[in-house]
């Protein structure tokens, strides 16, 4: 069994895989790590390997605790083994959730193009070849930061929330920053879509993060939606590494 780590700003996730199947995730906030971790020990006592993942620097707490409990672990940086060759010109600089999305599209559909989408705070797009080459990708804020940025910039503006019900147009101020914020970044969406289809019509598109449900029957494009495909990444990354120790 595998250990997925993913250590963000404010909530650290945690994923078991039995193979390839996920058999646990949870999140909690940072305070709660050796209770947590302990937890998942003492439910899972198979636990061989373990990867970690993080936006920021890894508390040794966190470290010393698998040390005790596993047999290898993997801290995920810009030297670490892929399965995956990595083209991109600054790989020190590459987020570590955009390289394991493209891992985990790479592992969910082989020998294809993919454009891996991530909708989170920010909304990234990540494209992969069929020759397993991950080529680069662009980075656009998301939604709760677009509607945080058009209350901070502006003296009258109120911060609104995304909404389900909004319209083209909207026909009051409210109405008008969510219809503009949410058709603004389907269209975004469904452009980037557009224009790799127009290179390669077979291209496979997957959609992840934590607004991927609100996107995904939005969408004139038909996509793959994959709310974990981070951890699936993580998780080959790590698989890859275990096998070549």
């Amino acid at each position: 069994m595998n250990l997925v780590v993913d250590i963000g700003n404010s909530l650290i996730k945690i994923f078991v895989f039995d193979n390839n199947t996920i058999i646990h995730n949870s999140q909690f906030e940072e305070n709660h790590v050796n209770i947590e971790i302990n937890k998942i020990f003492k439910t899972y006592v198979k636990l061989e390997n373990a990867i970690i993942s993080s936006v920021k620097d890894i508390d040794n707490e966190i470290i010393q605790i698998l040390e005790r409990k596993i047999k290898n672990i993997i801290l995920l940086n810009e030297n670490t083994k892929i399965p995956i060759k990595n083209l991109y010109k600054s790989p020190k600089t590459l987020g570590k959730d955009r390289l394991a999305a493209v891992v985990g599209a790479n592992n969910i559909f082989p020998n294809n193009d993919v454009l891996a989408i991530d909708a989170g705070t920010a909304i990234t797009f990540d494209y992969i070849n069929k020759k397993n080459e991950y080529i680069g990708g662009n980075i656009s804020p998301g939604l709760e930061m677009r509607f945080k940025a058009l209350n901070y910039f502006t003296s009258k503006l109120p911060l609104i929330k995304k909404n389900e019900k909004y319209k083209l147009i909207g026909q009051n101020t409210e109405e008008a920053i969510i219809a503009g914020v949410q058709n603004g970044l389907i269209f975004e969406i469904d452009s980037y879509i557009d224009s790799f289809k127009k290179k390669n019509k077979h291209i496979k598109i997957i959609l992840t993060g934590g607004d991927c449900f609100f996107f995904e029957h939005k969408l004139k494009n038909r996509i793959f939606a994959e709310l974990f495909l981070v951890s699936i990444g993580l998780n080959q990354i790590l698989k890859y590494n275990v096998k070549n120790i």
